[in-house]
């Protein structure tokens, strides 16, 4: 029976090999979550070997997929049923899957937030409730949002704050400032505590925006991702770290406002869209930055 669901879901697909799966990938583009490296980097951790499906027409692979299973790589849900529900975080990521723009192939893997910009790649993708935030770009803000964030930002500089990038610091200094910050602003512990410097090592040449300190003491800090393809770049915003006791300087929005700023010059610099994520739009403070955009599953 499980060989029959099985033949069924990879009806069409054939097994490759991870640099298959990674030349995939670097043609058409992916998001963070199904970058070929956090892919197979994550995995390990997880201990969980990857079955990498390709689909090939004309003798050329149009798409290529990571898999656990019934699942795709890195899915939360696997986590779960195994005991590891936090052994890393990622959010609710946007998944963007390599796969040729009109291919319209079947994708029967289970998988949640999928990309908008695989409705035409995978055909039986299904809406799901639950949209994503994504950054709106800065002359899409009212100009009240952007005197009052450049405000913001110049009362934070002149009362000695700092703008560091997280490139700077190492995985695991960086994964105690954020644990500090983390419970300190939220009270309980952050996800994925015990692998968290494993994890910022594992990843980080991913990693990206800033840091801000005020005094010489960290009081903002998010975690970022960033995976460039050939036609955008995506980044994913996990989650973030405040100090309280720095609320009259809106550190968090600060520091918000410097990522999202540097990620769309970033873009623009290399004639690329920009697929700035927030995860889940669950949180007022993100309509504030964000559009919400459709996600879908299988």
């Amino acid at each position: 029976m499980l060989n029959r669901f099985r033949l069924y879901r990879e009806h069409g697909w054939e097994s490759v090999d991870a640099g298959s799966y990674r030349s995939v990938w670097e043609r058409f583009g992916g998001s963070v979550i199904t970058h070929p490296q956090v892919v197979e980097r994550l995995s390990a951790l997880a201990v969980i070997p990857v079955r990498y499906l390709g689909y090939r027409e004309g003798g050329e692979l149009q798409a290529a997929i990571p898999t656990w299973g019934r699942s795709l790589a890195l899915s939360r849900q696997v986590l779960k049923r195994k005991g590891m529900r936090n052994l890393f975080d990622l959010g609710n990521a946007e998944v963007i899957l390599p796969v040729a723009p009109g291919a319209g192939i079947a994708l029967r893997h289970e998988g949640a937030y999928l990309s908008e910009l695989n409705l035409s790649g995978f055909r039986s993708l299904r809406p799901q409730k639950t949209q994503l935030a994504m950054a709106r770009a800065p002359e899409a803000w009212s100009k009240k949002f952007r005197y009052n964030q450049r405000r913001e930002l110049r009362l934070f500089e002149e009362a000695g704050g700092e703008v560091r990038p997280v490139a700077g610091f190492a995985p695991a200094e960086l994964a105690a400032i954020y644990t500090e910050l983390f419970e300190r602003r939220w009270g309980f512990e952050v996800p994925g505590k015990g692998n968290l410097a494993e994890v910022f090592r594992l990843l980080h040449e991913y990693l990206s925006g800033s840091l801000l300190l005020l005094d010489g003491a960290p009081v903002a800090v998010q975690v970022l991702y960033r995976a460039e393809s050939p036609d955008w770049i995506s980044y994913e915003y996990i989650n973030g770290g405040v100090d309280p006791r720095a609320h009259h300087l809106s550190p968090g929005s600060v520091l918000s406002f410097i990522n999202t700023q540097a990620a769309w010059e970033d873009a623009r610099a290399r004639g690329k869209m920009l697929r700035y994520s927030f995860g889940r739009a669950d949180r007022e403070y993100k309509d504030r930055w964000c559009d919400r955009v459709a996600a879908f599953r299988v």
